[in-house]
């Protein structure tokens, strides 16, 4: 734990509150009335890290660890901030691809990223309705796509991928539930040069089987 005078005398360093400013405030409409999210500790300090492991994802080989939270952390705006800053700090052509397990969650994330005006599936499509849109999407370079690893449903040949790229990024929302089995074969097969990056509320431990099923991330 943090105490306060200790938070705000990092606040006040004029790198961090430049970079809180440029990088961690977004406004959010996805309820219906717009609010203004500003990082929170944890999510501050988890991006940076995890920004850092985008930077070196060439010498990690894609491993880009794991982004732990508790539940009701904010972990859809941590994918917010995170991504946005990837994109406004490194440049390129990056493409996140959002990936969960259930519609429910697919959806809650999607309208997060639309509520903070980052995404419109009416004006460009992003969200993959199928394997084979998702397929054709993952083609294209799209700055972002959501989809549940489901429709990673075919198996795909090693030697003939969706997208060789190496500025695709992988967040895998519960990424215990997902990284592991014949879909995520098949993902990793379709997507053999992308970064992986985990988000999960569920607590992982150095000799546990669901951290051991996270070859690809860590």
């Amino acid at each position: 734990m943090v105490d306060m005078e200790t938070l705000l005398k990092g606040i006040c360093n004029k790198s961090n509150f430049l970079d809180l400013f440029e990088n961690f405030i977004v406004f959010d409409d996805s309820s219906g009335e717009l609010v203004k999210i500003i990082a929170r500790n944890h999510q501050y300090l988890g991006v940076n890290r995890a920004m850092q492991a985008v930077e070196e994802r060439r010498h990690r080989k894609g491993k880009l660890g794991v982004f732990w939270h508790t539940q009701g952390a904010g972990k859809s705006y941590s994918m917010v901030f995170f991504s946005r800053k990837v994109h406004r700090r490194l440049g390129g052509n990056f493409t996140f691809l959002i990936l969960t397990d259930r519609d429910d969650l697919d959806t809650q994330i999607y309208k997060t990223f639309a509520g903070c005006g980052i995404v419109d599936n009416d004006k460009d499509p992003c969200r993959a309705e199928s394997g084979d849109d998702l397929e054709k999407l993952l083609k294209q370079r799209k700055a972002y796509i959501f989809t549940l690893i489901q429709k990673f449903n075919r198996e795909v040949a090693p030697d003939n991928p969706y997208s060789s790229r190496d500025d695709i990024i992988v967040i895998s929302d519960e990424a215990h539930r997902t990284q592991y089995g014949l879909l995520a074969l098949n993902m990793w097969n379709a997507l053999p040069n992308a970064g992986y990056i985990g988000f999960t509320g569920t607590p992982l431990f150095k000799d546990d089987e669901i951290t051991d099923a996270l070859p690809l991330i860590l």
